[in-house]
């Protein structure tokens, strides 16, 4: 696996078929690694496309380059990193997916950066959901038990010293039963066994609500992301009907925030994973969607 260093970190990623004709990067999510695109980027591969697979800082392989740099997981540094990702790379435009915290990465890059890249498809998170004062649903706040469960000292101790039980948990809950083989999960959770994983997990999910302090690195990136700016990158939004956690109502009536083509799209029968749970129909909008703008 190829390496890139970025101002703060070494990132570790795939680069599939660099010959191709127009790149596409795909940012993982939470709680998971690049693998979850294992089996979508070799159709994007068969259509002629670059394909750009890096993990995301606290992930397996990419590590930080200096250790007094602070283990933050504040939404505005995945952008920000996924940012100097493409420059170091020096990608023209790239289409930018994402699941998950990728998703919220894709977007946030959009958002600080308007015009980084030609399309951007975010999957199970809908745009506008970064806001620490959003109204939540009583349903969808139960969903989101785990990021309160971190804000108190049995969550984090959880997160620092029972991950693979805490983490199988997600999978197991937010997509209908029986829709992974567990020795993939084992695999991906490899990704999770770094010396900074938990650190930037916890910060994550207790900054999003101001409940930590954020980092002072991004204070101008935060005044430009809130509230958050209109897009005009042509958007696709793919959200699982069966989404366990992120409700598919919470991506729902988005339109007002892109002045460019946007669409979203709901998966009948797919839960919080779709790049995993059905790879062949992800692949296939996302194909359609970079064809048709």
């Amino acid at each position: 696996m190829p390496f890139v260093d970025t101002s703060l970190l070494r990132v570790g990623y795939e680069d599939l078929n660099p010959q191709g004709r127009h790149a596409v990067v795909l940012v993982h999510g939470w709680p998971d690694s690049p693998r979850t695109w294992l089996q979508v980027a070799p159709l994007l591969v068969k259509a002629g496309y670059r394909v750009i697979v890096p993990a995301l800082r606290g992930f397996a392989p990419t590590t930080f380059l200096r250790e007094e740099t602070p283990r933050t997981g504040q939404l505005a540094s995945l952008g920000r990193d996924l940012l100097e990702f493409i420059d170091a790379l020096g990608l023209e435009q790239p289409a930018l997916v994402g699941h998950d915290w990728g998703a919220r990465a894709v977007a946030i890059a959009n958002g600080l950066r308007p015009g980084v890249s030609s399309h951007m498809v975010m999957i199970s998170v809908g745009y506008g959901t970064n806001d620490p004062n959003q109204s939540l649903s009583a349903e969808q706040s139960r969903n989101y038990w785990y990021h309160w469960f971190m804000n108190t000292p049995r969550g984090r101790e959880a997160v620092r010293n029972d991950r693979r039980a805490l983490t199988r948990l997600m999978w197991d809950t937010w997509a209908p039963a029986g829709w992974y083989d567990p020795a993939e999960f084992d695999e991906t959770a490899k990704a999770f066994d770094t010396p900074d994983w938990a650190d930037i997990v916890i910060h994550s999910y207790t900054q999003r609500w101001n409940l930590s302090p954020s980092d002072p690195a991004y204070e101008n990136d935060e005044r430009r992301l809130h509230p958050a700016p209109v897009l005009s990158v042509p958007t696709l939004m793919l959200h699982g009907e069966a989404d366990g956690v992120t409700l598919p109502s919470s991506s729902a009536n988005k339109e007002h925030f892109f002045s460019g083509p946007y669409q979203r799209t709901l998966l009948p029968g797919v839960g919080h994973f779709p790049q995993r749970e059905a790879p062949h129909a992800v692949a296939e909008a996302v194909l359609a969607w970079l064809q048709a703008h």
